[in-house]
């Protein structure tokens, strides 16, 4: 037992990154060798995305999602960070709509989203979603009831000064009652920047992808890669088509 706590205290002064994160069961527990003001600062409560690195004052933990990641020091202004959330919150939900909308299309022959926009280019063009024409789908028709649409949500929403109404306005934005539970709601705000988070890397993904291949939609690109992923890869895109084998 005497060697076994001689080797973990040996661990923690090597390593001190390995125990120092906020979800460390062993950082509790382990005796840490007395060296002053300098030995005790070194296994300080860290942020949970890099153990090791420093959790900025001014994200404790407390809202959904927040693993003390900001780099950039671009919350410290608690005016910003509480609309930063906000629009956070707002990008993943738009994101989470865009990924399926991109994907499920493609999925099913329709086309890809690149084509999906080309009416717009055509005077007169019609509209088409799922293969079927949109009523009044006409640009500026269609760029109008957007406007309207989008100014009057936004207005609604301005109105709101309670900034978890803001972000959780419930009611008939909640018709299955996913708030009622005060435990499971706290959990589910969680997994929804979780899930809006990996949606924003997925569409900037897409877009990568597109610019890369114009023109195809990230389901056939993938099928091409899968049908030769030694020559259809990111490779065909960084090395010289004159120098690849």
């Amino acid at each position: 037992m005497a060697s076994k706590a001689l080797m973990s205290c040996g661990i923690a002064a090597v390593y001190p990154s390995v125990l120092s994160s906020s979800k460390s069961k062993f950082a509790a527990a382990l005796p840490l060798p007395s060296g002053g003001a300098t030995a005790t600062s070194r296994f300080t409560m860290t942020a949970d995305w890099m153990p090791g690195e420093p959790r900025p004052p001014y994200l404790d933990g407390s809202a959904p999602g927040d693993f003390g990641f900001d780099p950039l020091r671009l919350g410290e202004v608690p005016e910003n960070l509480e609309r930063y959330k906000e629009s956070e919150l707002i990008h993943c939900r738009w994101a989470m709509l865009a990924v399926p909308g991109i994907l499920v299309p493609e999925a099913l022959g329709l086309g890809n989203w690149v084509q999906a926009q080309e009416w717009a280019a055509i005077p007169g063009g019609q509209a088409t979603y799922l293969g079927q024409p949109v009523p009044w789908g006409t640009l500026p028709i269609i760029l109008a009831i957007e406007f309207l649409a989008i100014s009057f949500v936004e207005h609604q929403r301005s109105m709101e000064k309670d900034p978890e109404k803001k972000k959780y306005p419930g009611g008939a934005f909640d018709p299955l009652g996913y708030s009622k539970d005060p435990v499971k709601f706290e959990e589910n705000k969680v997994k929804e920047v979780k899930n809006g988070r990996l949606a924003l890397l997925a569409f900037v993904g897409i877009c990568v992808q597109q610019s890369a291949y114009p023109g195809t939609g990230p389901l056939e690109n993938l099928a091409t890669h899968l049908a030769d992923p030694w020559h259809n890869n990111i490779g065909d895109i960084i090395i010289p088509r004159s120098i690849s084998p």
